[in-house]
């Protein structure tokens, strides 16, 4: 802990004058990660960021795009940092512009279907060639293999599910256990398509700020922080099921 404390007396001085711009809220429909109008419970990353910001003694400015405006966003610069998971990416690759913190926790993503369809789904290379519903600017790693039904959330992944819309869709296990239960419309998870953690996707233009963000999130989940916060909004979630 002291040394994470030196870490970041010696790098508070590079960040003074530094405002980092950023989003984090992926689809109106991303809980637990995200959950919009609840400043009370807004979600595990929503309350996680906050605080790495604070110890790693940065300033910063939160935005709300939707995700396809976020990757944008980055890209121009109107944005320094989102929160993404290398497994998103071809190859883990994020790009040249761009620079990673340490892992803050982990998140998996499944392919979803209806109960009576969830064999068919049990082999992640039946997605080959075939229409899988999708959350509209979100990445995925292998979207070149197969043809994207865009939706506008998790929440609307589910009801297009039941409505036979589509037959399978991608979608993070949390959220898709999440919205399977409050709207009471049973969904299998099938193969798993990612398996990683999300880190910091930083403008490479920041990445001196690098050792003290992750001298933060290391304190974060030394003290126990983290890991109580994942507890409060997922135990919930597992247990409904």
């Amino acid at each position: 802990a002291l040394g994470s404390f030196v870490v970041m007396l010696f790098c508070s001085h590079a960040s003074a004058d530094v405002v980092l711009k950023y989003n984090i809220n992926g689809s109106s429909s991303w809980v637990p990660y995200y959950i919009p109008y609840q400043p009370e419970q807004p979600g595990i990353l929503a309350e996680i960021v906050p605080q790495i910001l604070v110890l790693a003694q940065i300033q910063n400015e939160k935005h709300n795009y939707p995700p396809k405006r976020t990757n944008q966003a980055l890209e121009t610069g109107l944005l320094d940092f989102d929160l993404v998971s290398p497994s998103w990416f071809p190859d883990e690759d994020m790009g040249e512009s761009f620079v990673q913190s340490d892992a803050i926790i982990q998140i998996k993503e499944n392919i979803i279907a209806l109960e009576e369809n969830a064999q068919k789904w049990a082999n992640i290379h039946a997605i080959k060639d075939q229409s899988i519903g999708t959350v509209r600017g979100y990445l995925y790693h292998d979207d070149s293999q197969f043809t994207r039904i865009d939706f506008t959330s998790e929440r609307e992944l589910i009801k297009a599910l039941h409505k036979n819309r589509i037959e399978a869709a991608i979608s993070g296990d949390l959220p898709a256990l999440y919205w399977s239960n409050k709207l009471n419309q049973k969904i299998v998870l099938a193969a798993v398509h990612s398996n990683g953690v999300l880190v910091m996707r930083l403008r490479k233009e920041h990445q001196r700020l690098l050792p003290q963000i992750n001298a933060a999130i290391a304190q974060l989940k030394a003290d126990g922080t983290i890991d109580t916060i994942i507890d409060k909004y997922t135990k919930k979630i597992v247990l409904t099921q």
